[in-house]
């Protein structure tokens, strides 16, 4: 019996709810029967008027008895406000909770997959999502759940009652019903389409604020700022019209489905008028009707002004679900097996970067990282060896390789070649194609991603920090670590000196992604958190490609220092930082193209000495 983690299954808004509601169940039906109640308050005063009006055709002049019903009806009033109160409480409670479960099932679920999957989700479609969006369905769901359920049972339940009274009179009540349905037909005429089509217009919006954000740098430095605003301007004004479009189309419908629906009366009272004269009905039944009819269609139209916030949770939850129930990466929740060292093996190893089967977006996922590829090559950034390979290519054609307990292994080679798709695969963030990669005999698809995770330490050339002190994003590599130990291993990566030259040292906030402080000062920073983490696997992919000549032979130093005796991977374009690696792999268009040391490769001319050779005359130069 597998382990595995599965994903849940598309659901409809019910399921949703009920799936996100976890423990708050229960409140939520409670919520309804106090809604339910407060309902039932409210409509009560109406049987109480319609007996007072028969009393007094029956000739009945007790004022007493007429002043204790009407004391009862003010105490249905308060019972109705009392209800409501206690049921729009313990919604709303509920409702947070499920908000907050929502949020928290999404950040879980993005640890669980894969990094490609990820990326091919723009940032700002993602942040709508999560913040926004999913921001703006508390008060549909805080009411949605009791109120529209209540009034709709309350409805049917006078409905039902009308028919029993008299059937004719209850057809006679529903004659404009067929109206107010043809309205609504043609305002509701392609719906699911429109809204759709709004979605994807603000989507994009979205996505094209946060492109234009982040690439404002290369904006203003190659003075594109008015073609860039246009596509903004562009985007705004699309946002804007198809709403304007939609609302217009409906504004007529929606008016004559508000005004002939609720207007009961207008068919009721002819009708029953002319039954009355004929002598087929009393005049107390006839009232009792009326009273009733009237009081039928408050809970309908309450329930039908919910419609549009239905739909909105509806295509909100959708969203949500896409995102949920997309391939996660292939791992049991519980260890199939224990390793027995953390040696690496990869076998035939084979991987193509594919696109996620759900952009979620209205623009091209590829648009965010032409702007994005842009802006680190104006900074003089080194790309990602997958940013320069066209998707659902073949990027690693059967790659094999062992990298002993303790060792020090190099990958090397030109751009583009693979070096960083092999980490990323040894670091857990992609699953391959084909071929396994293992870790102590065991293939890490048998791994937890709780127990792979404390296995290795990965630190990538775009490294990230959270917007807190550099304290606390040290302690993130050991929550429990001490203000002492933070320091101490700053001492050791070598970044303690330039800590305490901050403005407020440890306790200095870096910013946005670590904006206030140089490359160079995040990424030995990130070296320290990853040395604090303190794992047995250790992987530098270009984790030193933003520090100057002198701090790098500080970070090498305190590197070696710290790695000794762990499995440590390392990806570098300067040559000269890894020569002393066990071994070195030299990759080539997604194959090894040799291995060996520093010297066996040398004196294989091949190349690595190619490499080599341009290496030192730029140096020299």
């Amino acid at each position: 019996m597998s382990d595995k983690k599965t994903k849940p299954a598309k659901k409809g808004l019910i399921g949703w709810i009920l799936y996100f509601a976890g423990s708050k169940k229960g409140q939520y039906m409670v919520s309804v029967f106090f809604a339910l109640l407060s309902v039932a308050c409210c409509i009560a005063p109406y049987f109480i008027i319609a007996r007072i009006v028969q009393q007094l055709l029956a000739g009945v002049r007790d004022w007493k008895l007429f002043l204790q019903e009407c004391g009862i009806t003010a105490l249905f009033w308060l019972g109705n406000v009392l209800f409501h109160a206690i049921s729009t409480s313990m919604s709303h409670v509920a409702t947070f909770n499920l908000l907050g479960n929502i949020r928290k099932s999404m950040c879980d679920k993005l640890t669980r997959l894969p990094l490609g999957t990820v990326l091919d989700m723009p940032s700002g479609s993602l942040k709508n999502i999560m913040i926004e969006r999913i921001d703006s369905m508390e008060t549909t769901l805080a009411h949605i759940v009791p109120e529209y359920t209540s009034n709709i049972i309350l409805s049917i339940v006078l409905v039902v009652y009308l028919f029993v009274l008299d059937w004719r009179l209850a057809l006679a009540c529903m004659a404009t019903l067929p109206i107010g349905f043809v309205a609504m037909c043609f305002m509701f005429k392609d719906g699911p389409a429109r809204f759709k089509y709004a979605l994807d217009k603000t989507k994009a919006l979205n996505d094209t604020a946060v492109e234009y954000i982040n690439g404002i740098e290369v904006i203003k430095a190659f003075g594109k700022s008015k073609s860039s605003y246009e596509r903004f301007v562009v985007a705004a004004k699309e946002g804007s019209a198809c709403y304007v479009e939609w609302m217009r189309d409906c504004i007529w419908p929606h008016a004559v489905a508000t005004v002939v629906t609720p207007s009961l009366l207008f068919s009721l009272l002819p009708i029953g008028g002319f039954m009355f004269l004929k002598g087929t009905i009393d005049a107390s039944l006839f009232i009792t009707v009326i009273v009733l009819a009237v009081s039928a269609i408050q809970p309908f139209l309450i329930a039908f002004t919910y419609h549009d916030d239905i739909a909105k949770a509806g295509a909100i939850f959708g969203e949500v679900g896409s995102i949920m129930t997309l391939d996660e990466l292939e791992r049991p929740a519980v260890d199939v097996k224990k390793p027995f060292d953390n040696s690496i093996v990869l076998k035939d190893v084979r991987f193509s970067y594919k696109h996620s089967s759900d952009s979620h977006s209205g623009l091209d996922p590829e648009s965010n990282k032409e702007m994005l590829n842009q802006v680190q090559h104006d900074k003089g950034e080194v790309q990602h060896d997958n940013n320069q390979v066209p998707r659902d290519k073949e990027i690693l054609h059967g790659i094999s390789m062992t990298l002993p307990q303790g060792s020090y292994t190099a990958f090397v080679g030109p751009s583009g070649s693979g070096k960083s798709t092999i980490a990323r695969l040894i670091a857990s963030l992609w699953d391959v194609d084909s071929g396994s990669v293992e870790i102590g005999g065991v293939n890490i698809k048998d791994l937890s991603l709780q127990e792979y995770n404390s296995r290795v330490a990965y630190v990538s050339q775009d490294n990230f920090l959270f917007d807190m002190s550099v304290r606390e994003n040290i302690r993130l590599g050991r929550q429990n670590a001490t203000d002492a130990e933070v320091e101490e291993i700053a001492r050791k990566a070598g970044c303690y000196d330039f800590i305490m030259s901050l403005e407020n040292g440890f306790d200095t906030i870096v910013g946005g992604s670590g904006a206030h402080l140089s490359g160079g000062e995040r990424q030995r920073i990130a070296i320290a958190r990853a040395m604090m983490k303190d794992a047995p696997i250790v992987i530098l992919d270009e984790a030193t490609a933003y520090t100057d000549p002198e701090n790098e032979a500080i970070i090498q130093k305190s590197v070696a220092q710290l790695v000794r005796g762990k499995t440590l991977i390392v990806i570098a374009h300067r040559l000269s930082t890894v020569k002393d690696a066990d071994k070195l792999y030299v990759i080539k268009d997604g194959v090894i193209d040799s291995c060996g040391t520093h010297e066996e490769l040398l004196a294989q001319d091949g190349l690595y000495k190619k490499m080599w050779t341009a290496h030192i005359e730029s140096k020299d130069e």
